[in-house]
């Protein structure tokens, strides 16, 4: 590390401890990299330290979590997607930088756009309304998150101006795009669930949307839709009144970012982890929290004791993967969203959740969807769309378990002649047809 010439010894030995010490070791473990962290504790440092490994779509499969006194000391065991250790030497620098760098901070990725805030009550065709009201006041999306929970939406929408490129900062615009979204949001003549606001810095984009649903006070709702659910999320809150602590015990099914989910939810909620082990065995994951407010006392009522459950449990459910995953890909242009949405609508899809995101002029969306009324959505209806937008376009990624217990993907037949790409909609129709579950699948 340089020093700036006018740094004395103190100030020196200041940032030596301020500063996270991070060492990166594929020895120790032989299916998982170890990411040790060392650094004095301060407030969100366990936040930060997750969201860069999430941001890099790295999952946490161990962790070891630390914080007594005035150190924080954290183990995290972490592979690729696949379940790989991590070789590339350019991830683990970035990591490295960034954790030893008081943290990484993606919002800066997002200048030069506006940036769009929506709750409200969700709806079949919600989004498809959004799009064609966007697409309409000449606003190019480029990048959207939307989260639907309890009935409940929350989005953050991106923008730039479709001529100039340039963020929307005309304010008399921008009322005109309030103003229509707001009249989408209010279909359910219920003017306090709707909300909208125009941003030019905002934070981390998955803490703001459950920020937006902690505010909007998901946790308390019923669900409108009736999904699915194959494996049910266990919280439980005890008080260790010997040691000061709150103990929180999760159990539920394992997924990319949940433990994110679940410590930015805390950290927000007002709660500092001092210990915590994580585990995860096959599909299932682990947590044990020990915890306390950030005035050094625990839990101290039942029914706060409740809402931290409801909270915990609504924080895990927001992200879960209910639906049918399709993946577009496809080359950006103007209206294209209010194409695909409406495409979803016409053809009775709702969509649960979505990520869209625009990389050198292609647009490449992940969309969750399920029938109107929560259940899984009918395959030939799905193959119906892809024709519709391009069966090379549109792909199925993953299916809900009730297809046969297992993700059916799309496969690659070589024949005489060259190579015939089968799509997965085919595939799916074929297996339900062989149950006898449809009549045809040609």
């Amino acid at each position: 590390m340089e020093w700036h010439a006018c740094l004395d010894e103190y100030e020196k030995l200041v940032i030596r401890m301020t500063t996270p010490r991070v060492v990166i070791d594929n020895a120790v473990c032989p299916t998982a990299t170890l990411v040790k962290v060392d650094s004095a504790r301060r407030d969100g440092i366990l936040l930060d330290a997750v969201q860069v490994l999430t941001d890099l779509n790295l999952s946490i499969k161990k962790a070891y979590i630390s914080s007594d006194g005035q150190w924080f000391m954290d183990v995290f065991h972490v592979t690729d997607l696949n379940g790989n250790k991590l070789t590339d030497e350019s991830v683990i620098s970035y990591i490295e930088q960034s954790l030893e760098a008081s943290f990484h901070d993606k919002s800066h990725e997002f200048n030069g756009l506006t940036a769009l805030e929506l709750t409200g009550t969700d709806r079949v065709g919600l989004l498809s309304e959004v799009f064609a009201v966007l697409a309409d006041l000449q606003c190019d999306v480029v990048d959207a998150k939307l989260w639907t929970h309890n009935g409940r939406i929350a989005s953050l929408i991106f923008v730039k101006d479709c001529k100039s490129g340039s963020p929307i900062n005309d304010s008399q615009q921008i009322d005109r795009i309030e103003a229509r979204l707001r009249n989408i949001l209010r279909g359910d003549n219920d003017i306090r669930s709707v909300r909208t606001s125009v941003s030019l810095d905002v934070t981390h984009t998955d803490r703001r949307l459950h920020q937006m649903m902690f505010a909007d006070r998901d946790y308390e709702k019923q669900p409108v839709l009736k999904c699915a659910v194959d494996s049910p999320v266990m919280v439980t809150v005890q008080n260790w009144a010997e040691r000061g602590y709150s103990v929180m015990n999760v159990q539920c099914k394992d997924r990319a970012k949940l433990l994110f989910d679940v410590v930015c939810t805390l950290t927000d909620m007002q709660y500092v982890v001092f210990h915590a082990t994580i585990n995860t065995a096959e599909d299932k994951a682990y947590m044990e929290f020990y915890i306390r407010h950030t005035d050094g006392t625990p839990i101290s009522s039942e029914a706060e004791k409740q809402r931290v459950i409801q909270c915990l449990r609504a924080a895990i459910e927001r992200r879960a993967s209910n639906g049918v995953r399709l993946e577009l890909c496809i080359p950006d242009r103007q209206g294209l969203l209010a194409f695909v949405t409406r495409t979803f609508r016409e053809n009775g899809l709702n969509v649960t959740r979505t990520e869209i995101s625009t990389t050198r002029d292609t647009a490449l969306n992940v969309f969750y969807v399920s029938d109107a009324i929560g259940n899984v959505a009918d395959p030939e209806i799905i193959e119906s769309v892809r024709q519709k937008i391009g069966l090379g376009n549109l792909k199925v990624k993953e299916l809900p378990l009730v297809y046969h217990g297992k993700t059916v993907r799309e496969e690659q037949a070589v024949g005489v002649g060259g190579a015939v790409l089968l799509s997965l909609g085919s595939l799916v129709r074929r297996n339900l047809y062989n149950l006898g579950l449809i009549k045809s699948y040609s």
